[in-house]
């Protein structure tokens, strides 16, 4: 029954060619800045816990101040040997988190802050099978490997390191002087919002950057379990053992810390989630506005048949069907621009945006209902359509 209405929705849509292009670019607009909003709050929270994806581990320990990856405290690496005495565990081992300054090498004059991790090399913790064939350059004294995938301000690094070049540069912890440093190798772990690129090395070298953090105070405790163990409940028991000034973690349980405090505790997230809202609001607004003014210029014929005996279901499943129409023609048009867009804006800033299959249907879903919304709105209009106030 709908289907044989269908060219009525249409016929009617489409006798106003201009209403119809705007209406489009309306709904357009609205779904690139819904996607746009969609993608670049996905890329927040992906980019945020690239390091804790990257790490093996079953139990993660922070300090109870430490709020995210740029804003860790330090606590007593004895929390972890403490962890330790557990049967379950296999091995615990420390990381080192800090920011340091960083001397582009092609430009000395250029100083800009990367993030410097360290961890014991005895250990494999990490995932990336790059890091893993570089552990024997880490021996050596300030050698550091570079992430390729930090902000081009850093300089050519990638590109000179795989040409053969003996890459050295300077390195400023801020507090203590500045000291050389080797690039040694290249790893992949990526840039996030609160950090544009990444050095990693062996805790020795940490500790010698940063000549003035203590090697007894750390910033993440790892624990690595027998396999077969179940997580929680040695968990559970850490927690017990354990005094109340650290946190533990699973590593599910961190990555949903760390977003969540993009989420709730910073700016940028409640802004995401603003734009898609508003989104929302604009094509609801521009669609009603379309179906608005077309049910007012056809008042008189939806009047005629509201006299002939059609009830407002029938008026309901017109205004609908070209709400179907204006979101599906709308939709397509936004979805390939914003493609375009966040291919761009990966290139650019160097963040994990893409488009994905459940976003994409998501996003259409969403422009259905906002068409929806602005359909029944609009329908207001035909329902105080009576014949004898307009003949």
């Amino acid at each position: 029954m709908i289907i044989l209405k269908l060219p009525l929705a249409w016929l009617q849509l489409k006798h106003e060619k201009i209403r119809l292009l705007v209406a489009i670019a309306g709904i357009s607009f609205a779904v690139v800045l819904i996607f746009m909003q969609l993608g670049f709050q996905a890329a927040l929270f992906d980019s945020a816990v690239h390091l804790h994806n990257s790490l093996r581990g079953d139990i993660f320990l922070l300090s109870t101040r430490s709020t995210s990856l740029i804003g860790m405290k330090s606590f007593s690496e004895r929390r972890l040997y403490q962890a330790l005495a557990l049967p379950e565990v296999e091995f615990v081992t420390p990381i080192y988190l800090g920011f340091a300054q960083f001397q582009n090498p092609f430009n000395p004059s250029y100083w800009r802050n990367i993030h410097v991790i360290g961890f014991e090399i005895q250990y494999p913790i990490f995932k990336p099978i790059e890091i893993q064939k570089n552990l024997t350059q880490l021996k050596q004294q300030d050698v550091v490997l570079f992430d390729r995938a930090s902000r081009f301000e850093y300089g050519a690094i990638a590109d000179g390191f795989e040409e053969g070049k003996i890459l050295t540069t300077e390195i400023d912890n801020i507090v203590a002087s500045t000291r050389k440093i080797r690039i040694g190798g290249l790893f992949q772990l990526g840039t996030s919002f609160g950090i544009d690129g990444n050095l990693l090395t062996s805790h020795v070298n940490f500790l010698r950057i940063f000549s003035q953090r203590n090697k007894g105070l750390i910033d993440v405790g790892l624990i690595q379990l027998e396999s077969g163990i179940e997580v929680n409940r040695v968990q559970a028991a850490i927690r017990k053992k354990l005094p109340p000034d650290v946190r533990v973690f699973t590593k599910q349980e961190w990555i949903e810390f760390e977003k969540n405090y993009w989420m709730s505790s910073t700016a940028i997230g409640f802004i995401f989630t603003l734009g898609v809202g508003m989104g929302l609001i604009v094509g609801i607004v521009v669609v009603y506005q379309i179906l608005y003014t077309d049910v007012s210029d056809h008042l008189k014929e939806y009047a005629t048949l509201n006299a002939m005996g059609y009830k407002d279901r029938y008026f309901l499943s017109v205004v609908l069907q070209e709400s179907i129409i204006l979101a599906i023609l709308g939709y397509i048009p936004g979805f390939l621009i914003s493609s375009g867009v966040y291919n761009l804006a990966r290139k650019m800033t160097l963040l994990p945006i893409a488009m994905t299959q459940n976003r994409s249907w998501f996003v259409f879903s969403l422009t259905l209902v906002m068409c929806f919304l602005a359909g029944m709105i609009a329908m207001g209009k035909l329902r105080d359509a009576d014949p004898s106030d307009i003949f």
